[in-house]
């Protein structure tokens, strides 16, 4: 991919330097991006056909790398599908997966919010029919390096991952993709994301908003952000988890009071001994179920994954009229096929001998994790964002009383009240509104909303883009 100097350092040369401050590190974002040899034209990203495509795609997409880092070789995987119909007029929005170490094309694009969904014979694909693009164009990001097909070129930076750096990355890239595809400069922009990403999706929200600030300009147009069953603040999201355990009948009185006396103020990612050594007696309890969709069946395909609630919250769950448990497994046959890599423009010398849709390798040597983003929110919703919060039902990973506790921590006032909202006259869960941040709940949604809900996903984004409440109506609609 032929490189020459990116443009767009020029207008960063009146700027002495602007720092992007994330938590209490500093990193230099100019010094990132000045003297970046600019990116292939988009034109050179197209995909032109998929194995398996059996259909036609009314909607360009574009798929392949950005460098964020010139020195340790440091590249970025996306795939990007414009809106179906009228894209010159559509926002644009980012999905992030989270773990961390797990790919948005495996989880948001092949299995949630994306176009293509994978058959289970893992060769064939067929059109989503509830896909985000239908309101927006959609980007999937793989993110951080050693995720999906993101690479580095000095393999220590896989062992060296953390929140600050995959932020500070993350925005390099949204600046050189916008150089790559400027008709999206100045586009609507928002961010999305689930689970892990509830730490990404507002500290990039955050480094953008400071960066455009920085910049006197609005480089980014960040408009808002949602996340779905996010991590939020460990403390609140530990109470909620082992509450939510014990409610459903998943765990002894024993355990759910030493769950809480040994983990409460323990850290997700880095988590002490004793406190693993309890949720492995947790898991024993809780038995072979997919404790990320408590009532829907587990996959019984050979699918490689532990069934331990602190090493699978990373680990989220074709939308179809029948779910189907083992739509990991078809993404692991599929975007390991030789042809399908030739087609998404993955370069062979820098593709990972197997594709996993999550990296135990990135997860296993994470560095910084806060325990919390609470603070990031008090920041945004001061800015002005519209920030909203999903959150499905039957998820015991990262429950609604999780995402509830840590929503009350907030301490925002109320603005509505507590109502069901409807999706073709039947209740689609419950909402509230405070001041600076919306919260909805999806009835009979896992962890991951749009893989059990697609519907009702859909209504959510659409409500959100839109900025509008979530409907009471109890009519049904015919879209």
């Amino acid at each position: 991919m032929a490189n020459t100097r990116c443009p767009f350092v020029l207008q960063l040369l009146t700027l002495s330097l602007i720092n992007l401050y994330l938590g209490n590190s500093v990193v230099s974002v100019t010094s990132s991006i000045s003297g970046h040899p600019s990116e292939p034209k988009e034109e050179l990203d197209r995909v032109l056909d998929l194995p398996g495509q059996t259909f036609n795609a009314t909607f360009a997409h574009y798929s392949g790398y950005v460098t964020v880092n010139e020195e340790s070789g440091r590249a970025l995987f996306y795939w990007f599908f414009e809106a179906i119909e009228d894209p010159d007029s559509k926002p644009l929005v980012l999905w992030l997966n989270g773990g961390p170490g797990c790919s948005s094309i495996a989880y948001g694009e092949a299995e949630e919010v994306g176009p293509f969904h994978i058959r289970p014979d893992g060769k064939t694909l067929y059109l989503n029919p509830y896909s985000w693009n239908q309101v927006s164009n959609i980007l999937f990001l793989d993110s951080p390096v050693g995720v999906g097909f993101s690479y580095s070129n000095t393999s220590s930076d896989l062992l060296n991952n953390g929140d600050r750096r995959t932020a500070a990355d993350s925005l390099i890239f949204l600046l050189r993709w916008l150089e790559r595809f400027p008709q999206y400069k100045g586009r609507d922009f928002y961010i999305t994301g689930e689970s892990y990403a509830g730490h990404y999706v507002p500290q990039l929200s955050q480094a953008i908003v400071r960066y455009n600030l920085a910049a006197k300009e609005k480089t980014i147009n960040l408009k808002g952000y949602m996340v779905g069953n996010a991590l939020f603040d460990d403390y609140h999201d530990h109470l909620g988890v082992f509450q939510f355990m014990w409610a459903a009948g998943m765990i002894s009185d024993q355990t759910y009071k030493l769950l809480n006396l040994i983990c409460d103020f323990d850290s997700f990612i880095h988590t002490k001994d004793s406190c693993n050594k309890i949720q492995d007696v947790a898991s024993e309890e809780v038995g072979d179920i997919d404790p990320y969709s408590i009532f829907t069946p587990t996959c019984t395909a050979n699918v490689s994954q532990s069934n331990q609630l602190r090493k699978r919250m990373h680990m989220v769950g074709s939308v179809k009229e029948k779910y189907d448990p083992c739509t990991e497994a078809h993404s692991v046959a599929y975007f390991n096929l030789p042809e399908v890599q030739k087609a998404l423009h993955v370069i062979p010398e820098f593709a990972p001998s197997k594709w996993v849709t999550c990296s135990e390798l990135v997860n296993n040597h994470w560095k910084d994790s806060p325990r919390t983003v609470l603070d990031i929110y008090h920041e945004l919703i001061h800015s002005g964002l519209r920030i909203w919060v999903i959150s499905g039902d039957t998820d015991s990973v990262l429950p609604v009383t999780s995402t509830r506790y840590s929503i009350d921590a907030l301490k925002l006032p109320t603005v509505g009240p507590w109502h069901a909202w409807y999706d073709d006259g039947q209740v689609g869960g419950w909402t509230q509104e405070y001041a600076g941040l919306t919260f909805v709940s999806v009835r009979g949604a896992g962890h991951e909303v749009p893989l059990h809900r697609p519907k009702q996903a859909l209504t959510i984004l659409k409500s959100f883009l839109s900025g509008s409440s979530m409907s009471t109506s109890k009519q049904v609609s015919d879209i």
